[in-house]
């Protein structure tokens, strides 16, 4: 049988030892998904303002009352 006290004190000098080197992996964890966090709002806000919508008045030129249809002959 397993000397109960003996696995106590080593149990509680690794809890000591953890304790000593303070919060840096949690404050990685913290860094690392707060970066992640921004690039994907930074995405999802940015991504309503392509220039690839060809729908609007105006096409591609910007030439106002046009339809869309910008550099080509509807007769031709």
């Amino acid at each position: 049988m397993p000397d109960t006290a003996a696995t106590a004190d080593v149990a509680a000098a690794l809890l000591a030892a953890a304790a000593d080197q303070g919060p840096g992996d949690t404050l990685r964890i913290v860094l690392l998904a707060s970066i992640v966090g921004g690039v994907l709002l930074a995405w999802f806000l940015l991504r309503g303002y392509r220039a690839d919508d060809t729908d609007a008045p105006g096409g591609e030129d910007g030439a106002a009352g046009t339809g869309g249809n910008t550099g080509r002959d509807a007769n031709a």
